[in-house]
């Protein structure tokens, strides 16, 4: 672990989070090699952290012994330039063991999956979440998705009960929920936006107060992704507006064309810039050659963004 509790708040808290895709080789391994080269590029923009095998890095395709090596070449390469951000889930014996290993491999923190399959009670999110917490000495975000999303008064018990939660990712696009959960809890977590293309709610998030995202897109188009944010930021409406219109809507189009396309897309993406991390594991797939196309001529419109 390279960063404090404090550095990894600030650093989570405010600034554009990125999502790295993670490296297939043609045979569907992991790919250390073409990995390394996109952290590397990756951390070379103005990003604040680097969370690795998240829902973009096809956690939920990943096997514990996969993940271990993973986050450590990720701790290795980015090698404290920014905080390194893991993720952990499944059930809660699971969850320790994905915790454990991101700890063991130095990274600053996890992103807490929701758990598998089954509908929950609120009061069981809230042990399933406390049991991976107190499992691990690092830095917790919960990922407030799926079959896992917690109303505010959970969230305000579980950041009761655990000292090691910093923050709440959100994943559902439900403002009246988030807001809720913002204004019971207060300063006492950070909020993220990760909505799959959270560029879209990014003007909704700023207005309850959640200042920054995680954006899938930076994979293939750094330099737009990174535009779109400043401009939000320095409240510049004609040029959040442009990139929405032109760029984000037609994204978002696409994505909804396939269940998946949410990771697929951004594969496909990062093909087309000429930095391959192969295909999509199933059960996801890969876009037709249409689709790819369709995605190029809009990584070509953005040049002129």
């Amino acid at each position: 672990m390279h960063f404090s509790k404090e550095k990894t708040v600030e650093a989570v808290g405010d600034g554009l989070l990125s999502f790295p895709v993670t490296d297939f080789d043609s045979a569907g391994r992991f790919d250390e090699q073409s990995y390394r080269k996109r952290l590397e590029w990756f951390v070379s923009h103005d990003v604040s952290a680097v969370f690795v095998a998240g829902g973009t890095g096809e956690f939920f395709n990943l096997s514990l012994d996969e993940f271990r090596h993973i986050v450590r070449v990720a701790v290795d390469e980015i090698g404290g330039k920014v905080p390194v951000i893991a993720s952990a889930g499944l059930s809660v014996e699971s969850g320790k063991a994905f915790a454990s290993a991101a700890e063991e491999a130095g990274a600053d923190g996890i992103l807490l999956m929701p758990p598998y399959l089954t509908e929950c009670p609120q009061e069981g999110l809230v042990e399933y979440a406390r049991q991976i917490c107190d499992s691990t000495s690092i830095n917790v975000i919960y990922y407030n998705r799926g079959n896992g999303v917690l109303e505010a008064p959970a969230v305000q018990q579980l950041a009761d009960k655990c000292p090691n939660l910093i923050g709440l990712k959100d994943g559902k696009g439900d403002m009246q929920l988030l807001n809720k959960i913002v204004k019971t809890v207060g300063d006492r977590l950070i909020y993220v936006g990760g909505v799959p293309t959270a560029e879209i709610f990014a003007e909704a998030y700023l207005s309850i107060g959640v200042n920054t995202y995680s954006s899938a897109v930076f994979n293939f188009v750094p330099d737009m992704a990174l535009k779109f944010y400043r401009a939000l930021r320095a409240g510049d409406s004609a040029t959040v507006k442009k990139i929405t219109q032109e760029f984000f809507i037609p994204f978002v189009d696409l994505r909804d064309r396939k269940k998946g396309y949410a990771v697929s897309l951004v594969k496909a993406g990062a093909d087309i810039i000429g930095m391959p991390a192969g295909d999509v594991r199933p059960p996801l797939v890969m876009p037709t050659l249409n689709e790819h196309k369709q995605l190029n001529d809009l990584i070509e419109m953005t040049r002129n963004v």
